[in-house]
């Protein structure tokens, strides 16, 4: 397709179409919903989770805390260091998410017992919308699959609450299944791999049957489902203001269906800014250690950090994958979690080396922005969610699936509290800082 044409017209167009950078500050606006000092524009009331990174002095002064994240006003530290073996973590945080208070063993059993009767697809489900119909971005495979529940609903348009925490545990229960047979029928119609289905075992936890789905032999170790059950944990809710939760409210106050609003909220999640970070980081870390391998020279690996925030290594872009976060300042409490137990898993697999050069990396890049930019930046949960997928021998792919299957809890009780409790169609405005014009008549354009 000859393409000239709409280059001369979007090169013109932007003559008509600039706005200045200073209006933004002259009315006020907020770009991408941020004050001016980096903190959030509130949007909401809720009482699902909270994520807290700083606080203010009696004057107003934002000052830097250690992270932490509560579900529904529980430490998520405290959840984990409580668990006792628990195999169903991630299951217990889901019935604390959507439900506000944590399950006795009778209900937490209950409440399995419900996901596990809804782990399989729909009759023909598998053939008819994932073996036949393959996707090369398993995100947007996700989506469409989605979408496709929706032609399996008997009633898929009814928004009454109840109804909707129905069905939003439904596709939370299938979304395992799903992400994992779209990576299957992906490998075997693009690479001409071996396609090996294993259906869902009931007496697995979600992570149990990740784990079990994608492995050809579907074997795991103790240490590895509970490693992946922790990062389901880790991943489930971070607050209304995240872009895919965000996303999933505005979309459902029209009043739509819970499918069409998980579907947003997996288009939002797809992007590099938000759960495609993670492999932004394994591919920027793949670079650093072809360049320097696992040294334990602390001047080299300074000398690459410093390259990388130069824009002289990797994509030249100045960034460092894996620092810094919109709220976290000091520390991402889901980093230092997940810190730990891939130091666990790191010593059952023989790769302490690696696990080592991360965490001297993680010290000089942290010392290095300090140094160079002033700058206090922690280690967020990306830097250290690719290490431990690996290790897991979970696929790059499939990482950011990963977080759809973690966050889909998240998006429902949000969206659930926004229903009982706001109920209006999200409507924010815009200034219009444009001109008014005369209609010019085609013969005098």
């Amino acid at each position: 397709m000859d393409n000239t044409f709409l280059a001369q017209f979007y090169g013109k167009s932007q003559i008509y179409t600039d706005i200045p950078n200073h209006l933004y500050k002259d009315f006020n606006v907020k770009k991408g919903l941020r004050n001016e000092d980096g903190t959030g524009v509130l949007v909401g009331l809720t009482r699902v989770a909270d994520v807290v990174g700083y606080k203010y002095d009696d004057e107003g002064h934002k000052i830097d805390t250690e992270g932490t994240l509560y579900f529904r006003g529980i430490d998520i530290n405290e959840i984990v260091k409580n668990r006792n073996g628990l195999r169903y973590i991630y299951e217990e945080a889901c019935f604390l998410l959507l439900f506000g208070y944590l399950p006795k063993q009778s209900e937490l059993d209950k409440f399995c017992k419900i996901l596990k009767d809804n782990y399989e697809l729909p009759d023909d489900f598998l053939e008819m919308n994932l073996l036949r119909m393959p996707g090369k971005n398993l995100m947007n495979k996700l989506q469409h699959a989605i979408l496709t529940l929706y032609n399996y609903d008997e009633d898929p348009d009814n928004t009454d609450v109840y109804e909707t925490l129905l069905k939003g545990v439904q596709i939370m229960a299938k979304l395992p299944s799903i992400a994992c047979y779209a990576y299957q029928s992906k490998m075997h119609y693009y690479e001409h791999k071996s396609l090996v289905i294993h259906y869902p075992r009931k007496d697995y936890s979600t992570a149990e049957n990740i784990l079990y789905m994608l492995r050809l032999d579907g074997k795991f170790s103790e240490k590895e489902s509970n490693l992946l059950d922790i990062m389901l944990l880790l991943h489930a809710d971070h607050g209304g203001g995240n872009n895919s939760t965000f996303t999933n409210v505005v979309i459902s106050s029209t009043d739509t269906d819970i499918y069409s609003a998980v579907s947003g909220s997996i288009g939002s999640l797809k992007g590099p800014r938000h759960g495609g970070a993670n492999i932004k980081v394994a591919l920027m870390m793949d670079a650093v250690i072809s360049e320097i391998g696992y040294t334990r020279d602390d001047n080299k690996i300074k000398d690459i950090v410093v390259k990388l925030l130069n824009k002289q290594f990797y994509n030249k872009s100045g960034l460092i994958y894996g620092f810094g976060h919109a709220v976290y300042t000091i520390s991402d409490p889901r980093a230092e979690v997940l810190r730990h137990y891939c130091g666990i898993v790191a010593r059952e697999k023989g790769r302490e080396e690696e696990f080592e050069f991360y965490l001297r990396f993680e010290r000089i890049v942290k010392d290095t922005l300090l140094e160079m930019k002033g700058l206090t930046a922690c280690a967020n949960v990306d830097y250290y969610s690719g290490f431990a997928y690996d290790m897991l021998g979970i696929p790059r792919d499939m990482f950011t699936p990963l977080f759809v299957i973690s966050r889909m809890v998240g998006w429902l009780a949000h969206n659930l509290e926004n229903k009982l409790y706001d109920g209006r169609i999200m409507r924010p405005a815009t200034k219009y800082v444009g001109t008014i014009n005369e209609y010019i008549p085609m013969e005098e354009r």
